[in-house]
């Protein structure tokens, strides 16, 4: 009773809730091969621990929730909307079928839908949540759109319908200028995004490099990939530059290795240690390697100097 008041004041939300899966609707085997995943669809489905958990229980007790799929093409074909780490699961341990509930949708309806069953998932990653909510967030407004001609909805509800990215803040529990940040990370090109997941880049830091060209974003992250972490203050110094004048690979890493604590500005950083451990020993300091090099240096500057 106390848990069941809980969920209640909670709010709580079933999978079938989640799934908008009505009490007539009954799951039926549909065969994999007929299966096709969800065009664009943002989350990443792994085979790491809970994937293997997940296919060891299926092999136990077979696939205990149906997914959830569309009839595609006006064939016997179907498109996931919902449970395709299932999908992956059943695959691998053995089955050729799969429970479905089978739901004739809109493609916005199937975007929404699809988006909603997965982002109450723990631990998503930027880039899921940024796809995420950049495909809803797409598919509210056109169907507002089309609401509004047909008449179907007032003034006072276009004017809410208007702010679709409140209206979606509010369902995942963020702002609205947060979900606006969000869809920044997909202006990024895969590489940055990448580390954005991988965190070797920060939230903040991502959201400022978006507002950067393709182009120069691609150098970014050749020095980033080459000399490390790049921290906000050097992101908004070359966003600055950006805006005041044409950018080029070399002005780039100007600004980036000037702006570098403890450093004087015009030297320039011609080796990184990243690069500089290809050649030395691991148990080598950073001390250690420069003076290596001074005195090679010395040693090919007395020999310059008897030729």
């Amino acid at each position: 009773m106390a848990t069941s008041k809980m969920n209640e004041r909670l709010n709580f939300k079933s999978v079938e809730e989640l799934l908008g899966v009505v009490n007539e609707e009954a799951a039926m085997d549909i065969e994999i091969y007929k299966i096709s995943g969800f065009k664009g669809h943002p989350f990443k489905v792994i085979d790491d621990e809970k994937m293997q958990e997940l296919v060891e229980s299926i092999k136990t007790n077979g696939v205990l929730s149906p997914v959830l799929i569309r009839p595609i093409d006006g064939r016997d074909n179907y498109e996931m909307i919902s449970g395709h780490r299932r999908l992956h699961a059943a695959q691998l341990a053995g089955l050729t079928a799969i429970p479905s509930i089978i739901r004739e949708m809109t493609d916005d309806e199937a975007v929404i839908a699809m988006v909603d069953a997965n982002i109450q998932r723990e631990e998503l990653l930027p880039s899921e949540r940024a796809y995420a909510y950049k495909m809803k967030l797409g598919a509210m407004k056109r169907q507002g759109e089309r609401k509004d001609l047909t008449g179907e909805i007032t003034s006072a509800q276009n004017e809410r319908k208007l702010e679709a990215a409140d209206i979606l803040g509010e369902e995942v529990g963020v702002s609205r200028a947060q979900i606006r940040r969000y869809i920044r990370l997909t202006e990024l090109i895969p590489e940055i995004l990448d580390y954005v997941d991988k965190k070797r880049i920060q939230f903040t830091s991502a959201v400022e490099i978006s507002y950067l060209d393709k182009e120069i974003q691609k150098w970014l992250f050749e020095y980033i990939k080459n000399n490390g972490l790049v921290k906000p203050k050097q992101i908004a110094l070359l966003r600055k530059s950006c805006e005041t004048g044409t950018m080029t690979e070399s002005k780039l890493i100007s600004i980036l290795n000037d702006s570098q604590p403890g450093r004087t500005p015009g030297t320039k950083n011609l080796l990184s240690e990243k690069k500089l451990r290809n050649y030395f020993p691991p148990e080598y300091t950073e001390e250690d390697m420069r003076s290596v090099i001074v005195q090679l240096l010395e040693q090919w500057s007395q020999g310059k100097e008897q030729e």
